[in-house]
């Protein structure tokens, strides 16, 4: 599947402390509630020991995320933070088990389902930011993302008489059929489902799923972008001095179908969503499953009144990135950009610094796309999942991407912003991942505003025409390598760094005792 900058880069618009739990398990749920069409007797979760999940699984989201896609809700549902209560009172049988295994990704979910329709088991990755994967269902291996319709066959028998109607009968985008052990399973990946009437043509089809799509932005037939990379967009700039921005929209016009006026649109939209929730976040947010509380308000006040440090644009971007981190930890509604443990840094910065240049929303839109590009640069080739290259996949790309986004606000040339964004990559090459308590909120508030103002400093650099010596598809390459010698313990396992002090392990303590007896039901949910 080809990254699209709304489905891979920005976003999703989601709650909840972590994008690679949360919004990625929430699809994952989404699916498998299709799959086992909206009934259930009996879930089986299971995490293996060696992987980020069974330590993480509760205080980042996961239990909140898959449950909330197994209930049929949305990302942004307000109900969201007591979806395993809700989907328990259904009457279904729940069990979550470690197991050893050893996954090779550590963000794997192993569901067995069982309902009326029978038992089914699927086995999906998060991979970052949200997306996910589904690697096996019922012993196929498989590989969709919910990019698109995908209507599942299970043939009894020889399965080439259907794949030959379906291939006369369908306009897919590709037809696959899955052999295991004598079972045959047909993968039918379209823009519509197969529809009854073209099944009913179909012989020895014993179960039919139809699953629907979770991205924003759906694949097409042999959908073909422009570039991958960054040397292969400015091979495809030839020199022209092609606003970045303008090549973002030209890359999302094609990787989605879309018009430019449609591109700007949706990341007006999603400039709007930010701006709402930096204002909720100043004037004050409150839940009780946190470490920290509401600071930004008095980061404001004193900004107004003067008893900060002079800091100038850089003091409200403190304060925007402060409130977008604090609606993050109280489940309010973020922009994963490119991460929800580091939404704020990317959004903050654009929009504090378009706010102090009296940039409009579009302009701020346009810094939002060029930033997204640096994302497609990042995603096609490595991850933002911190479970996999520590802090340096999510406040580094934010930083390097931030970095761009404000030269684009500044209408500097391509190879300015492209400079930029390699600056601020490489001085985060290495971060850790450790959060303090399993709450991705220390010290991932300071990493935030440290990517943000290390943006702001490359971008002016990149400005007065600072060397970044290395090419950025290079750095991206060097950080993904680095990521491959990072310890388990520091990608975001709660098992190294920070999270293991004395102070942390009290704090988490704390916490679950509060949670546990705030629920009084003992399934952990907190609600």
């Amino acid at each position: 599947m080809k990254v699209s900058i709304f489905n891979d880069v920005i976003g999703p618009v989601m709650r909840g402390p972590s994008s690679s739990h949360c919004a990625a398990a929430l699809r994952i749920g989404r699916l498998a509630r299709d799959l086992m069409e909206g009934e259930f007797t009996d879930v089986l979760i299971e995490f293996d020991v060696h992987g980020s999940l069974p330590n993480t699984h509760d205080s980042q989201g996961s239990d909140m995320g898959l449950f909330g896609g197994l209930m049929g809700w949305e990302a942004a549902d307000e109900l969201l933070p007591g979806s395993m209560q809700a989907f328990i009172d259904t009457g279904v049988r729940v069990s979550i088990e470690t197991i050893d295994v050893q996954d090779p990704h550590p963000n794997t979910y192993r569901l067995t389902l069982h309902g009326k329709g029978g038992t089914h088991t699927m086995r999906a990755i998060s991979t970052g930011g949200g997306m996910m994967e589904v690697i096996d269902l019922d012993g196929f291996p498989v590989s969709f993302f919910g990019d698109c319709c995908e209507t599942l066959l299970w043939v009894e028998g020889s399965p080439e008489a259907a794949i030959t109607i379906l291939s006369k009968e369908m306009n897919a985008h590709d037809i696959i059929l899955h052999q295991q052990n004598g079972h045959h399973l047909i993968e039918v990946k379209a823009a519509d489902f197969v529809s009854p009437e073209i099944v009913a043509l179909l012989p020895e089809v014993k179960t039919v799923r139809r699953l629907h799509p979770v991205l924003p932005v759906l694949s097409g037939d042999q959908v073909e972008v422009p570039f991958g990379s960054c040397a292969e967009m400015l091979e495809f700039d030839a020199e022209k001095g092609t606003p970045l921005w303008k090549l973002a929209a030209q890359y999302e016009m094609a990787r989605g179908g879309i018009t430019e006026d449609e591109v700007l649109a949706k990341m007006v939209e999603i400039i709007r969503i930010v701006r709402r929730s930096i204002a909720e976040g100043i004037a004050g947010t409150e839940y009780d499953d946190r470490v920290l509380g509401h600071q930004s308000g008095r980061f404001n006040d004193l900004m107004q009144s003067g008893g900060l440090l002079e800091g100038g644009a850089l003091n409200r971007i403190i304060l925007y990135v402060t409130a977008l981190m604090e609606v993050k930890s109280s489940m309010g509604v973020i922009i994963a950009a490119p991460t929800a443990g580091a939404c704020a840094a990317l959004p903050g910065a654009v929009v504090a610094m378009a706010e102090a240049m009296e940039k409009d929303e579009t302009e701020m839109a346009k810094a939002l796309l060029a930033a997204g590009l640096i994302g497609v640069f990042i995603a096609t080739r490595w991850t933002f999942a911190a479970e996999v290259g520590g802090c340096q996949a999510e406040g580094g790309s934010a930083a390097c991407m931030a970095a761009a986004a404000l030269v684009t606000l500044a209408d500097g040339p391509l190879d300015q912003a492209v400079a930029a964004s390699s600056m601020a990559f490489q001085s985060m090459i290495g971060l850790i991942c450790d959060p303090v308590a399993n709450r991705v909120e220390v010290p991932c508030l300071g990493k935030n505003v440290m990517a943000a103002s290390n943006a702001l400093s490359c971008a002016n650099m990149a400005l007065a025409g600072y060397d970044p010596v290395i090419p950025l598809d290079e750095v991206i390459e060097t950080a993904k390598q680095v990521a491959t010698q990072m310890p388990r313990e520091v990608r975001c396992t709660n098992l190294g760094g920070l999270s293991i002090t004395p102070t942390a392990i009290a704090l988490e303590e704390k916490l679950a005792a509060r949670k546990a007896a705030a629920c009084g039901t003992g399934c952990g949910c907190g609600s």
